[in-house]
């Protein structure tokens, strides 16, 4: 349940924790979420299971990885897309969510199991709004 006194950002990191339960069974260990103009960046912390992190230290167990979530972030991002949407009261005009556990860059799954989402908005949000605490739109 949602705190009507969470900002957008807390809210947004709540609702991708519990997206991210439903998706894999595993709730991450801490969210973050930025806002930078119309990107949202939702990072997951210690979201691997220990099975994929293991999986993650070969060249083709990493490609195995990447290819497994960046498909289940596509079949299944879209209940997390429109509490973005209701949260924000902003459409989310795409998505993404990429794995590349070898160099640590903006992906979804990293080697010391972090994940980032990234949703691009259809428009900025004041910073005002972002950070306004009550109820969202």
């Amino acid at each position: 349940m949602q705190n009507p006194t969470s900002s957008m950002a807390q809210q947004i990191a709540q609702a991708a924790s519990v997206s991210e339960k439903r998706r894999t069974g595993l709730m991450p260990q801490a969210v973050s979420v930025v806002l930078s103009a119309e990107t949202l960046v939702i990072t997951l912390h210690g979201a691997l299971s220990p099975a994929e992190m293991a999986l993650a230290k070969t060249a083709v167990g990493a490609a195995q990885l990447q290819e497994y979530h960046r498909q289940l972030f596509a079949s299944s991002s879209e209940t997390l897309r429109e509490e973005i949407k209701r949260i924000t009261g902003v459409e989310v005009r795409g998505a993404t969510a990429e794995v590349e556990p070898a160099t640590g860059a903006v992906v979804q799954v990293f080697t010391t199991g972090t994940m980032v989402q990234v949703f691009l908005l259809a428009h900025n949000i004041s910073a005002e709004d972002w950070n306004a605490k009550g109820e969202s739109s």
